[in-house]
């Protein structure tokens, strides 16, 4: 005897999960973000007329001579091998985050890592440590969580 499948209840179960979302949240998804007014903007935050079309023309970014010296140790740094273990306790939020930009990098055919971007961040933050001193974002923060 074949038992009866309630088709239904398992659909509604299904339901809300990561492979079949809820209704309301595709159409959520699917509904454009209105752009604010441009009354309501200022200069500074005027959004250009043609700015999904408009390609740059220079698309590096210009930085400062002591922002390009940093910049360039930080890359010479991570270039080498890293051989010595090291771990770090992340929260489920920064561990997603590394994994969003990995994946976003991964997407415009750049490889990256986790590790490869904690290194960077790591030898940014000594770098400009050794710079500024008690002016640099780690000392401010430090300061902050430790007031």
């Amino acid at each position: 005897m074949k038992k009866k499948i309630n088709t239904q209840a398992i659909v509604n179960e299904l339901q809300g999960s990561v492979f079949f979302p809820k209704k309301e949240l595709v159409e959520q998804e699917n509904t454009p973000v209105p752009l604010p007014q441009p009354s309501s903007l200022t200069p500074d935050t005027r959004i250009p007329r043609h700015h999904d079309t408009m390609q740059p023309s220079n698309h590096d970014t210009t930085v400062s001579g002591k922002e390009a010296d940093l910049l360039e140790a930080v890359r010479k740094a991570v270039r080498q091998l890293g051989k010595e273990p090291a771990t770090q306790r992340l929260t489920l939020e920064e561990k997603q985050a590394l994994a969003d930009i990995e994946y976003s990098y991964k997407r415009q055919g750049i490889r990256t890592s986790g590790n490869e971007i904690i290194r960077i961040a790591t030898n940014y933050i000594v770098r400009e440590y050794r710079q500024n001193g008690e002016n640099s974002i780690l000392a401010q923060v430090l300061k902050k969580l430790n007031s």
